[in-house]
């Protein structure tokens, strides 16, 4: 085995066997941290950022956000819809 090109975030590991890549996988199990890539007797693990946790983060806390908002101004517009409805059948009912 040959560690190369090492990065913050990932690990280029050379001349893995097949074999040892499984034994990897199974001793991580499936709830890891970190993504695997092998290719022809090349493993690499990625291990995300904590910039790219946040990241992803706050897009989902803001995209989270803005469906509340449009849900919330198509309730009050609903609302006003149905007022002013209520309002000219009773203007209506007064003819």
């Amino acid at each position: 085995m040959t560690v190369a090109k090492n990065r913050a975030d990932r690990v280029m590991l050379y001349d893995i066997s097949w074999q040892q890549f499984e034994n990897l996988l199974k001793d991580l199990g499936e709830h890891r941290a970190a993504r695997l890539a092998y290719d022809r007797t090349t493993l690499e693990i990625i291990i995300p950022l904590p910039e790219n946790i946040i990241k992803k983060s706050l897009a989902l806390r803001f995209k989270t956000s803005l469906k509340s908002w449009l849900l919330q101004i198509k309730i009050l517009t609903l609302f006003r819809f149905l007022i002013l409805t209520y309002s000219i059948q009773n203007l209506k009912s007064f003819d």
